[in-house]
């Protein structure tokens, strides 16, 4: 391996050494200093107990049973890390967990009681998959019991002894085998395949946040596609977004359509094709047309038609938001993206429809809707991500955008109404400036003084 240590994981593996602890780095630190990947994740194991720990590392923290203990680790001003501890583990943390042995679990998540073990081959024995049931000892050897390097090699997924056994203990790692697959462009060996679809209903007894966890770092990954195919493969789609499957099968057929693909083939190209890395965008391009089934109509020329699908989509992404207990700012812009992704590209449109174009959006969310229309447009099949009509729409957006408009924009004012109508102070001066800025909204040409003079005549008439 050609590899360097931070600083900070080197002070460790030596203090613990220092004082005759046996301590290891283990799961997906060793797999990715393996693959010479960048390491975002260090974890440690060790036969010091917790308590000991905590005596290496008295600010350091251990809240949990199965002993577990966070050391925060923050940049220095030079750029390199140190151990800093403080109480409140307000930066990076390293995890160091005393090596364990588990018993049954409860809920098909969570041991029911752990013991200690000073054998690191026990140790990696629980963990879930080869590729992360290896360890790096303090010497800086390999501790490889179930072949994990051979899996990196062959680019495979494969869960630590019975993959049945595997799953039943935790059902998070269901949806994790493939996480795992998509960010490291790995298939899925056959007999774990073949558990995760045996045990595929055991997702329900997951929490929805930690499955929403799980299924947006694999909208985040650059295999995002592969992953979300994955997914539906295994039939963990079909349990965590019902709405989605039920797209498949769904034709838009008709004397004026030539369709390749149906909705559900059409919406996972349309995440494939999607050029935003935001996961959110990504979920909003696999959604945008999730309303289809509700709205599916044959006309009497036999054309298929979704009329307001995008209005019932909204509806349906804003449930499935809750389900997954997504933020306000979350479900407010995966709503916004699929309400109004229906939008018309016309850059011809006034100044006033393209205004409430953005109102609707969101000014903060204008790229990413156009990123989820290209979508639309590549899973189509259109072979083109931009047409020049998009280019001119997005000119008039930014058009518009440079002249923010208000009633004290007008080149008119309520003195002007007051002497022109020859009226007091009062409430018909500012209604007359509200339907004035209302046309001028409409057409921004028609903010001129002596327009707007002989129309506050006409509109009194």
């Amino acid at each position: 391996m050609n590899y360097t240590l931070p600083e900070a994981v080197r002070n460790i593996l030596e203090k613990f050494e220092k004082e005759k602890f046996q301590i290891y780095i283990v799961g997906g630190a060793v797999r990715d200093l393996l693959m010479g990947k960048p390491v975002s994740d260090w974890d440690f194991s060790t036969d010091a107990k917790p308590e000991e720990i905590l005596k290496l590392y008295p600010d350091a923290f251990n809240d949990n049973k199965f002993g577990t203990v966070g050391i925060p680790v923050k940049t220095t001003s030079e750029g390199s890390e140190s151990v800093e501890l403080s109480s409140k583990p307000s930066s990076e943390v390293y995890e160091i967990t005393t090596m364990r042995k588990e018993g049954i679990y409860k809920d098909h998540r969570h041991p029911v009681e752990v013991s200690w073990t000073d054998k690191i081959e026990e140790d990696l024995a629980r963990r879930d998959f080869t590729v992360n049931a290896i360890a790096l000892s303090s010497d800086e050897k390999i501790v490889d019991p179930f072949k994990g390097q051979n899996d990196i090699k062959n680019k495979i997924i494969r869960c630590v002894g019975n993959p049945d056994t595997r799953f039943q203990e935790d059902a998070l790692r269901l949806i994790r085998a493939i996480r795992i697959a998509a960010k490291l462009n790995f298939e899925i060996e056959m007999a774990t395949k073949n558990a995760i679809a045996k045990n595929v209903t055991l997702i329900k007894d997951i929490a929805s946040e930690r499955v929403r966890d799980e299924l947006f770092k694999i909208l985040a990954s650059e295999n995002h596609y592969e992953g979300i195919l994955k997914l539906r493969e295994t039939g963990i789609l079909q349990i965590i977004l019902p709405e989605l499957e039920r797209c498949f099968g769904l034709q838009q057929e008709g004397p004026k359509h030539d369709r390749i693909y149906d909705i559900g083939e059409h919406s996972f190209l349309s995440l494939k094709t999607c050029p935003s890395s935001d996961p959110l965008v990504r979920l909003a391009a696999l959604l945008h047309d999730i309303g289809k089934p509700d709205t599916v109509q044959t006309q009497a020329d036999e054309n298929v038609t979704f009329y307001n699908h995008d209005f019932v989509g909204g509806k349906i992404v804003l449930n499935i938001a809750r389900r997954f207990n997504l933020s306000k700012k979350e479900t407010d812009k995966l709503y916004k993206l699929v309400r109004w992704h229906m939008f018309t590209l016309d850059e011809k449109q006034t100044d006033s429809a393209i205004r409430r174009f953005i109102k609707n959006v969101g000014t903060e969310n204008i790229d990413d809707m156009m990123a989820v229309r290209v979508a639309d447009r590549l899973g189509g099949g259109t072979q083109n991500a931009v047409s020049w009509r998009m280019e001119k729409f997005k000119e008039r957006i930014q058009e518009v955008l440079k002249k923010p408009f208000s009633i004290s924009d007008l080149k008119v004012n309520g003195k002007d109404v007051m002497e022109t109508l020859n009226i007091k102070p009062g409430r018909k001066v500012g209604e007359m400036l509200q339907k004035l800025f209302e046309e001028v909204q409409e057409n921004s040409a028609k903010n001129n003084r002596d327009y707007l003079l002989a129309r506050i005549e006409n509109l009194e008439s």
